[in-house]
């Protein structure tokens, strides 16, 4: 009886599969595939459903929104002959058109409005390349899309008579999305709300959907944050059963368990975080060992004990892969109890940790060292604040030990630069908010001893326990590890830069990796304080390769280092978490883990690293915008930070928020880009407005829905 039903199953699969070879355009769901099979069981329809996941899992047809499939391009292409095509990621841009950035060339592959196949941004795509014309960018045609980046969007709701629509709020998703009122789930008109794709007929300019969630009305705090949460399709919470989960973990600690640590909670040791830290994942103790000799541990919280490999918390903690940090909120990777309790190194408590404890000279050399589970118990809770004003006054509590780890930090930093480290110390924006999450003030937060001091000892760490791993002796191959990587500038971004900072009167030398890194530093201590300071700093930084999570070691880059990895923030990156692990398992003597397993995860932490940073960026930006609002009308002196067809962008010097002089309201001239140059010059009168010039302007408007701000110069 078994093997007859494999048998019908298998016939069945076989039809399904004819369906999508004979439609390799069209999208099906379970029930229009019975309606073309005639199956009107209730039963037959389930082992329809069944299967059409099995050819997903197959690989020979694709989900392309929830519950509906279309053929796979690569079947597709086994039936059809296109000419050369390369797989990518669409960067779509307001007008419609796009642009495919492919690993496969070296540049981005320029797609023209009606060759999108309605494609979205962020969708990974298959294109069709044209025959290239000299002298022309690489143009191409869409062809198919391999997966949706996503489904869900965020918008503001407009209901007309007969039908709505969900604007949406992402300027780089150019289409609207056709709501029938029936799909409205209650939202009212100028409701921001989330709207999902359920399906884009072939001939429709736009796709069908429904709303999904009502967040509310525009420009409360609350909605807007879950706005930009959703948009990047991030958690507001944690579901009852992680919490449940999290809530069964015991906060005591057995004396079994400290038995089997080497017990550290007689040294002298602290935390160092931002006054508003809840989350304490690492600590500095420091004992002398003789005249010239310290040794210094780095403790970092042990949270591979409490979350344990393929639990409810361990799948959450890798979904999220990351914390993410927006103006006025945290949304962890673990549940509160176990990052900000249970695993936070809070002051005079016990705590589980895992250690880098190094022998070190006052000339900053490694001695010895030593990698182990440790128990600790923290001295004292410091804020960076409060250490940077005991190094600056040379007083207060466990000062002289707090000099001696500044001084030792300074030297290893040295060295670090010696070996060609880059060093960007960006200011960080930050904001004071009422209750309410408005903007009353900016600030921003700068580096200084206090943050380079914890700074170099987690670069000492993390370095430490990759080499551990990773630089083996003899012939003897080195375990799979997760090393965090950072690949050399990428050769025409790197000329690019070199020639624009040229026309600025800066010299940068790219014939080898040393005069590359130490160009980078001269440049950037050169324009500090300058207009184009944070012009340059921000062209440099796109020129560099993006840092990234892998098991094959390349080395990182940017801070000179041959082996690399993240230690030191398990509470709030996975990839940390799966270090621990990997330490612990290698140190009792098992062999080396399958690299794939391994490398799928650092994927996915990477992408869900980026994920996290452009939604920081986004409710950076909201803030920005929501605190000019009541400045409409007011000059502020500002830097130009970029040049475009459109207009100027400019920097507002003293609050770093970015908006636009549109070239529209340049009303004194005809006013054209001239993009070799990086300035806009005036047709008649010759008047230049260029990168990194200061420049008066004057807020004309703002509009938090786009987070866009709008400048005229103050003088036209």
């Amino acid at each position: 009886m078994k093997n007859n039903n494999d048998s019908e199953k298998n016939l069945l699969k076989e039809k399904m599969k004819e369906i999508f070879y004979s439609n390799p355009k069209a999208h099906f769901n379970y029930k229009q595939i019975s309606k073309k099979l005639n199956e009107s069981n209730a039963k037959a329809r389930k082992s329809i459903n069944s299967i059409l996941y099995q050819l997903a899992k197959e690989s020979i047809i694709t989900e392309l929104y929830k519950g509906k499939f279309i053929l796979n391009p690569s079947e597709r292409i086994k039936k059809e002959a296109h000419g050369p095509t390369i797989k990518g990621i669409v960067d779509m841009k307001q007008t419609g058109k796009a642009y495919v950035m492919s690993q496969e060339l070296l540049e981005d592959v320029r797609i023209n409005p009606n060759n999108t196949n309605r494609a979205l941004h962020g969708d990974t795509v298959l294109v069709q390349l044209f025959p290239k014309r000299k002298n022309q960018k690489t143009e191409g045609n869409i062809i198919e899309i391999i997966k949706r980046n996503k489904i869900n969007f965020v918008g503001v709701v407009e209901i007309h008579k007969n039908f709505a629509f969900l604007v949406p709020d992402n300027k780089s998703t150019p289409i609207d999305i056709y709501i029938p009122l029936e799909n409205l789930n209650n939202a009212k008109n100028g409701d921001k709300a989330i709207a999902q794709i359920t399906e884009w007929p072939e001939k429709a300019k736009n796709p069908f959907g429904k709303i999904i969630d009502v967040l509310g009305k525009p420009g409360l705090n609350e909605v807007e944050m879950h706005a930009i949460l959703a948009e990047y399709n991030l958690p507001y919470s944690f579901n009852a059963e992680v919490e449940n989960e999290a809530n069964k973990i015991p906060s005591e600690i057995s004396d079994q368990e400290i038995k089997n640590r080497i017990d550290l909670r007689n040294l002298l040791t602290f935390t160092i975080d931002p006054y508003d830290a809840k989350d304490f994942d690492d600590a500095i103790s420091i004992e002398k060992l003789s005249s010239d000799t310290y040794q210094i541990g780095v403790h970092i919280a042990d949270v591979s004990y409490y979350i344990k490999e393929n639990t409810i918390l361990d799948e959450e903690a890798f979904n999220r892969a990351t914390s993410v940090y927006l103006v006025d909120r945290v949304v962890p990777m673990l549940p509160e109890k176990i990052s900000n309790n249970i695993c936070s190194l809070r002051e005079k408590e016990d705590k589980l940790t895992y250690s880098v404890i190094f022998d070190l000279s006052v000339s900053g050399k490694i001695l010895n060292y030593k990698i182990d589970k440790t128990i600790i118990n923290s001295n004292r809770r410091f804020t960076y604040e409060e250490v940077q004003e005991i190094i600056e006054k040379k007083e207060g509590e466990f000062s002289e030990d707090i000099e001696i780890l500044n001084n030792l930090a300074k030297t290893i930093r040295k060295k670090r630069l010696k070996a060609g480290a880059i060093t960007f110390d960006k200011k960080e924006v930050k904001f004071k908010l009422d209750e309410k999450g408005k903007p009353l003030s900016v600030f921003f937060k700068v580096q200084k001893d206090a943050h380079k001091l914890v700074e170099e000892f987690m670069l000492l760490a993390n370095k430490t326990v990759a080499e551990h791993i990773g630089k083996i002796k003899g012939k003897t191959k080195p375990k799979n590890f997760v090393y965090r990587i950072h690949d050399i500038p990428n050769p025409e971004k790197l000329n690019s830069l070199s020639e624009f900072v040229s026309k600025l009167g800066y010299k940068m030398k790219t014939d080898s990796r040393k005069n590359i890194s130490n160009s980078f530093n001269t440049l950037l201590k050169e324009c500090e304080g300058k207009g184009e300071e944070n012009l340059i700093e921000t062209l440099a930084i796109r020129s560099m390769a993006k840092a990234e999570y892998s098991t094959q070691n390349i080395g990182h880059y940017g801070l000179a280092f041959d082996y690399y990895t993240h230690f030191t923030s398990p509470i709030r990156r996975y990839p940390d978490l799966m270090v621990h692990r990997l330490l612990w398992v290698y140190s009792h003597g098992t062999q080396s883990l399958p690299a794939d397993a391994l490398e799928e995860k650092c994927i996915h932490s990477t992408e869900r690293e980026k994920v996290a940073q452009y939604a920081e960026r986004d409710s950076i930006k909201l803030k920005q915008v929501e605190f000019l609002e009541d400045k409409i009308g007011e000059s502020f002196e500002g830097v130009i930070s970029g040049v475009s067809k459109w207009g100027l962008f400019v920097e507002i010097v003293e609050n770093k928020c970015e908006g636009m002089v549109r070239l529209k309201d340049m009303n004194d001239d005809y006013y054209y880009l001239d993009e070799d140059n990086y300035q806009v010059l005036g047709f008649n009168k010759k008047k230049k407005y260029k990168l990194g010039d200061s420049i008066i302007i004057t807020i004309k408007a703002v509009d938090a829905q786009r987070k866009e701000i709008d400048f005229t110069i103050a003088d036209n």
